[in-house]
C-alpha cells in the first residue's frame, strides 16, 4: 500500500483532457474549490463539478484570462503574456461551420407556383418557409444563433430556448450558457435520448439595495401525465401557488377535479388531449416551473433537481399564473441542447474545439512570454564595461540611451550580450506551435489568413489542403442538422399553440437550415459546371440557382431569381405551347397575363342546292346556252 500511496486518481471522462492542469483535477479528480466555487456549491450534482470547472477554464482561455486562474497555484502566471491565439481559433471554426449565410429552407416550397392551387402540398411548404423567414428576421435569429454557436465551439455545448410571447405574438428564442444547464439522465437512460425533466439553473448576487439575499433560480421543464386543471392561488402562509380547480356538486355528484379544456377521460383512467400537431390524442403534456431559493435555506443532502419546494418563492408570468407546475399546453420540452460535436456512446455533452489544443496554448503562452523577455535585451542589449571608471575603482549601473557616451580608461573593455539569435529562434519555435495547434484542430493555414495566396501553387492543390476542414466542418454540420430541424419543428408547434391569425390552418412542414459554404470557390468553374448540368437536363433550374447562392453569387430569393429568369426564357414558352397548347400555362411560366384571342366567328354557309346552280350560271353563262341548244 505504501507504495502506492499517493498515486493520482485517472480521471477518463469528457473533460478529462484538462486533467493536466493542476489547478483543474487534483489528486482525487475533482476541481480546485478556489478557482472553481461555483462548481463546488451545494445545489450543484456531483457529476457536474468537472463540467462547469472546464466551462470556466475554456472562457478563461478564449478571453485571454487563462493566467488569472493559474495564480492560485502559481505566483509567477502574472507574467505570462496571451495574446489571443484561442479566440482566433474559435471564430475561425464558427465563421466555417456557419458559412457565409444561413437559410430556412422548407422542401418542396421552391416548386410551389402562387398561381396554381393545385398543389396543396407545395402551397403548403410555401406558406411555411414564407412564415419561417419572417419569424427569423423579427427574432434576429442569426445573432441568437452566432451567440449559441460561439457557446458551443468554445465550450462544447450550447443551448437554445423557446417560449411563446402573447404580447410579442410570436415565439422568443433564447441563448443559455450551458452553465446553467442541468437536464435529468438517469443511469439507465441513453444519454443521446432527449430528456423529459431539464433545469436551467443559475445563481443570483446579494442586492443590499432591494434588501434581497443570494439565491438560486430555477427554471424546470417537465414532461408529465395530464392532470385535472389548476388555477393561481395562494397557501396558508399567502405564498402563491397553484391549487386544483373543483366542478360545481350537484345533487347526486359531489365536487371533483376539473379537466383542462379540450381534454377528454380515456377508459383506462387517464386523461387524453388531441394536440394540433399529432394525429393521435396524447398522454402527455409539459409543466413549467419557475422558482427563487434563498441560498440560506439550501441545506446538505439537496441538489438541483431535489430542492425544498415548501421553501421556493414561486415566479408570475405576465398574464398573472403562477409558474408552479404551469401547463403549457404543449407534448415537448422546449429546451434544444446543442453539442459541438458527435458524443460518444451513451454521452450527452460535446467537446470544445479547444479541448485538444490547450497544451499546444500554453506552450504557445510560454513562448510568447519568453520572446517577450528577449526582445527587451535585444531591443536595450546587456553592456559590460571592464576596468574602473574615472579611476575611482567604483562601479556604477549606467542607463543605455541613445548617444551615450562611455569613458572607458587604458586598458578597459566594452562587451555587449546580443540576443537576437535566441529571439529569432523563439520566432521560429512560436510558428512551429502556431502550425502544430493548427494541425490538431485541423484548421488550414488559409482559413487562419496566415498563408500568402501567391504562394498557393493551384486550386487544386488548395482544395487537398482543404480535406481535413472538410472532414472536421462535415462532422460539426452532421451534429447540428437534427438540431435546427427540431427547433424549426418547436417554432412551428408553438407558433400553432399560440393561435396566432397567420399560423391558423397551418400544417407543421420538416423545415431546415442550410448552412452556406465555407472554403474559396472558383467561381467561373462552379458556372461551367451548373451550365452544362442544367442544359443536359440532368440538374433543374431550383437545384442550380441554390448551388450558385451557396457558391458565392449574391441572390435575394432563389425563387424570385427563377422567376425572373423565367420571365425571359421566350424559346422554352414557346415549346411550352406547343406541348401543351394552354395560354394559362405560358402565362404562368413567363409569370405575366395573357389575353387569350376571341373565339372567331363560327362560318354560316349557304345551302347546297340553289347557292351552287346560280354559281354555275353567273361563272360561265355561255356554257349553259350551248346545253340549252343541244
Amino acid at each position: 500500500m505504501g507504495l502506492f500511496n499517493g498515486i493520482k486518481n485517472v480521471v477518463i471522462d469528457a473533460w478529462g483532457w484538462a486533467n493536466y492542469k493542476p489547478i483543474y483535477s487534483d489528486t482525487l479528480g475533482m476541481p480546485h474549490r478556489r478557482a472553481f466555487p461555483e462548481a463546488a456549491a451545494s445545489w450543484v450534482p456531483s457529476g457536474d463539478e468537472r463540467r462547469l470547472a472546464a466551462y470556466k477554464l475554456l472562457a478563461a482561455y478564449a478571453n485571454n484570462q487563462a493566467a488569472e486562474l493559474a495564480q492560485l497555484r502559481d505566483p509567477t502566471a502574472d507574467e505570462r503574456r496571451e495574446f489571443g491565439d484561442p479566440s482566433m481559433f474559435v471564430e475561425a471554426i464558427l465563421s466555417n461551420v456557419l458559412g457565409r449565410e444561413q437559410t430556412l429552407i422548407v422542401p418542396g416550397a421552391e416548386q410551389a407556383d402562387p398561381t396554381d392551387g393545385q398543389d396543396a402540398d407545395q402551397a403548403m411548404a410555401e406558406r411555411v418557409q414564407t412564415l419561417l423567414r419572417e419569424w427569423a428576421k423579427d427574432e434576429l435569429f442569426e445573432l441568437r444563433m452566432i451567440q449559441t454557436e460561439r457557446k458551443a465551439v468554445t465550450l462544447g455545448d450550447g443551448v437554445y430556448l423557446l417560449a411563446w410571447d402573447a404580447a410579442k405574438q410570436r415565439v422568443r428564442l433564447k441563448a443559455y450558457d450551458p452553465g446553467f444547464y442541468y437536464p435529468v439522465l438517469g443511469e439507465d437512460d441513453d444519454g443521446s435520448d432527449y430528456p423529459t425533466r431539464v433545469h436551467l439553473a443559475w445563481e443570483l448576487p446579494e442586492d443590499p439595495k432591494r434588501d434581497l439575499k443570494p439565491r438560486l433560480r430555477r427554471i424546470t421543464y417537465e414532461l408529465d401525465w395530464i392532470r385535472p386543471a389548476t388555477a393561481s392561488g395562494v397557501d396558508r402562509t399567502g405564498r402563491p401557488v397553484r391549487a386544483p380547480v373543483m366542478t360545481e356538486p350537484t345533487d347526486d355528484t359531489p365536487a371533483q377535479p376539473a379537466l383542462g379544456p379540450g381534454d377528454t377521460p380515456s377508459p383506462d383512467g387517464y386523461i387524453t388531449r388531441q394536440y394540433a400537431w399529432n394525429d393521435t390524442p396524447s398522454y402527455v403534456t409539459c409543466y413549467l416551473t419557475d422558482a427563487t431559493w434563498e441560498l440560506g435555506d439550501l441545506k446538505a443532502g439537496h441538489d438541483v433537481d431535489d430542492l425544498p419546494m415548501d421553501k421556493a418563492h414561486y415566479a408570475t408570468s405576465p398574464a398573472g399564473e403562477v409558474l408552479d407546475r404551469f401547463d403549457l399546453l404543449i407534448d415537448f420540452i422546449p429546451v434544444i441542447h446543442l453539442p459541438n460535436t458527435i458524443p460518444e456512446a451513451q454521452e450527452h455533452w460535446g467537446t470544445s474545439s479547444l479541448a485538444k489544443t490547450l497544451q499546444v496554448f500554453d506552450e504557445l503562452a510560454g513562448t510568447d512570454t519568453d520572446s517577450a523577455r528577449a526582445s527587451a535585451t535585444t531591443g536595450s542589449p546587456i553592456l559590460a564595461i571592464s576596468g574602473s571608471r574615472n579611476g575611482s575603482g567604483k562601479r556604477s549601473d549606467l542607463p543605455v540611451t541613445p548617444g551615450l557616451l562611455l569613458e572607458i580608461p587604458e586598458g578597459g573593455r566594452l562587451d555587449s550580450v546580443d540576443t537576437s539569435a535566441q529571439l529569432a529562434e523563439l520566432r521560429k519555435h512560436r510558428a512551429d506551435l502556431s502550425e502544430r495547434a493548427a494541425n490538431i484542430a485541423r484548421l488550414p493555414a488559409v482559413t487562419l489568413g496566415t498563408i500568402n495566396p501567391s504562394e498557393v501553387p493551384s486550386g487544386y492543390a488548395l482544395q487537398i489542403s482543404l480535406g481535413p476542414l472538410d472532414s472536421l466542418i462535415g462532422a460539426m454540420r452532421l451534429t447540428r442538422a437534427p438540431k435546427y430541424d427540431l427547433l424549426l419543428k418547436f417554432v412551428q408547434r408553438l407558433s400553432i399553440a399560440g393561435q396566432h391569425p397567420d399560423w391558423v390552418g397551418i400544417t407543421v412542414q420538416p423545415a431546415q437550415l442550410v448552412m452556406g459554404s465555407y472554403t474559396p470557390t472558383d467561381k467561373p468553374a462552379v458556372l461551367d459546371q451548373i451550365v452544362r448540368a442544367v442544359e443536359a437536363g440532368v440538374m433543374s433550374l431550383e437545384t442550380a440557382i441554390r448551388i450558385l447562392d451557396e457558391a458565392g453569387w449574391s441572390m435575394s430569393d432563389v425563387e424570385t431569381e427563377i422567376a425572373q429568369i423565367q420571365s425571359r426564357r421566350f424559346e422554352e414558352a414557346r415549346f411550352l405551347a406547343d406541348a401543351t397548347g394552354s395560354t394559362k400555362a405560358v402565362a404562368d411560366y413567363l409569370g405575366i397575363n395573357i389575353d387569350p384571342d376571341p373565339t372567331p366567328p363560327v362560318v354560316q354557309l349557304p345551302p347546297a342546292g340553289e347557292d351552287d346552280d346560280a354559281d354555275d350560271e353567273e361563272d360561265d353563262p355561255a356554257e349553259g346556252t350551248r346545253g340549252n341548244d343541244r
